[in-house]
């Protein structure tokens, strides 16, 4: 059986992988997955927001608009990207696009890796809360499939303000949580150094997600040379890794497609209305 000091330990270990920079980021997999990827630019309302890369690509058979948060690679891209923490004209720019897939009948995928959404004065004062929540609502309402897959971190409502879909997947070193184990620790303890303790009880890890019914599958990674980081040159277990994504994205379409709208909402709404609900 497993102690809790192994659990702490296992569990913050999949926090630390989930920062990797090495991981596969958004841009990485509209590379490697996608066809045809062309970038929109602009929430119509204020600006561009460079940590959310929004756009139309072709999966297979599928016309698809894909969203997703975009880390950097080294510093200068980091600070580009905001270290991908979405601004609300990062979170109006994927509504944007979320829409017009609706207008069009597209299926709409999104990709979620980010620490959280920007805290900043000036977020904050364009409207960042009421961004994610206006998200919230119209994503639970988009009458077209959206499957969210978390790549690395999925944090707070930065993360879930892309995050609402008919299948919601996880990379197996991904994490998704209310809050960093560190800022847990930090409220409860006083103590950052508590970090795996709060991760442990966070429950943030792909396998804890799946038996609690947040999420829906779980994407495994180990192609029998361990956890998916980007080399500097392709490996066969990247294609590897990739051709199972794209399949599983493929699959996932094949049959959400093939359901009615109403349906859809009807079993989203469910979905989501049945996450922490207390049964005796």
């Amino acid at each position: 059986m497993e102690t809790l000091g192994e659990r702490e330990e296992g569990a913050y270990s999949r926090v630390q992988e989930a920062r990797n920079p090495k991981r596969p980021y958004t841009n990485d997999l509209l590379e490697a997955v996608f066809d045809d990827f062309v970038e929109i630019h602009g929430d119509r309302r204020f600006a561009d927001d460079p940590a959310m890369v929004c756009g139309f690509a072709k999966l297979g058979r599928f016309e698809v608009a894909v969203a997703g948060q975009q880390k950097g690679r080294d510093m200068n891209q980091r600070r580009f990207r905001n270290f991908a923490m979405p601004k609300p004209e990062g979170y109006r720019k994927a509504l944007r696009l979320m829409k017009l897939a609706e207008k069009f009948g597209r299926p709409v995928i999104t990709f979620v890796d980010t620490p959280g959404a920007y805290p900043g004065i000036d977020a904050e004062e364009r409207g960042q809360a009421e961004a994610i929540a206006f998200n919230l609502r119209e994503m639970a309402s988009l009458r077209v499939p959206v499957i969210v897959v978390v790549l690395g971190e999925g944090g707070s409502g930065g993360a879930l303000a892309i995050g609402v879909g008919d299948r919601v997947l996880m990379l197996e070193n991904a994490v998704y949580s209310v809050i960093t184990p560190e800022g847990c620790a930090a409220i409860l303890w006083k103590d950052a150094a508590k970090a795996p303790a709060a991760a442990a009880g966070l429950r943030l890890t792909a396998d804890d997600l799946k038996k609690l019914g947040i999420i829906d599958g779980v994407i495994r990674e180990d192609f029998g040379d361990g956890s998916w980081v980007m080399p500097d040159e392709g490996s066969a277990s990247d294609d590897e890794r990739f051709a199972a994504l794209r399949e599983i994205l493929t699959k996932e379409l094949s049959e959400l497609t093939q359901t009615d709208p109403e349906q859809l909402l009807k079993k989203r709404y469910e979905k989501f209305r049945a996450m922490g609900r207390w049964v005796e």
